[in-house]
């Protein structure tokens, strides 16, 4: 039997007093800048040793700022803000956002947002965009920052489908007010591209990357020497 590696993606700062994880490089390979469970799920599914460092960022977007530009901007800037707290240590910041006719979704404020979110969305393709940066304060020659997109079609929605999937609460922390992961998957019909890039991190992108610049092989980590 294969022994599994160690993970600690759920060892967190605790912001009500601010302190700081101790870490060194022999117990983590990756530092996440983001709250999001589902990104924590989705590095934790490579066994990767990883500590979660929510970075504070205004993710207000600028005028006249593409999709591209938008998730690819905040993405940098939340690495770069817990990057400094972490020195030597590579940090992983990402952004994930909804575009329908051009118009970029973020988070709903409320329950009435969700629903018009979804209406917009119902029975039509949006672009489902997230962008990642990988940054470390000891290599800044070696910062990577990239954007996926994906396509996705929900299916129609009646207003009453509508309010019962809001009722459920799912849709209020997730961009776009719907999670595929989640609930949301029985009103996903089809999708094209990255599965990861919409739960909120293109996964097979960040593990190639971490490969290429020596930071985690996921493939190597984990190969049964005892098989």
């Amino acid at each position: 039997m294969c022994r599994s590696r160690l993970k600690i993606g759920d060892s967190t700062i605790d912001e009500r007093t601010n302190s700081k994880p101790n870490m060194n490089d022999n117990n983590v390979d990756l530092v996440l800048a983001s709250a999001s469970p589902r990104r924590k799920d989705l590095l934790a599914g490579l066994n990767i040793r990883f500590r979660i460092i929510p970075s504070d960022v205004d993710e207000t977007v600028l005028n006249g700022e593409t999709p591209q530009d938008n998730v690819r901007r905040l993405a940098l800037a939340k690495a770069r803000d817990v990057s400094p707290r972490t020195p030597g240590l590579w940090v992983l910041g990402a952004d994930t956002i909804v575009v329908i006719d051009n118009r970029i979704l973020g988070k709903p404020g409320d329950a009435e947002e969700a629903k018009t979110m979804l209406a917009m969305l119902a029975g039509k393709t949006h672009e489902v965009y997230s962008g990642y940066a990988l940054v470390n304060s000891a290599f800044p020659d070696k910062e990577i920052i990239r954007n996926v997109v994906s396509q996705v079609f929900i299916r129609d929605l009646s207003p009453s489908e509508i309010s019962d999937y809001v009722t459920t609460g799912e849709p209020m922390d997730k961009a776009g007010a719907y999670a595929i992961q989640g609930i949301g998957s029985g009103i996903v019909q089809r999708i094209s591209g990255s599965y990861t890039n919409v739960v909120g991190l293109p996964l097979c992108e960040v593990a190639r990357d971490l490969q290429e610049l020596g930071i985690f092989d996921f493939l190597k980590a984990n190969a049964c020497n005892d098989c």
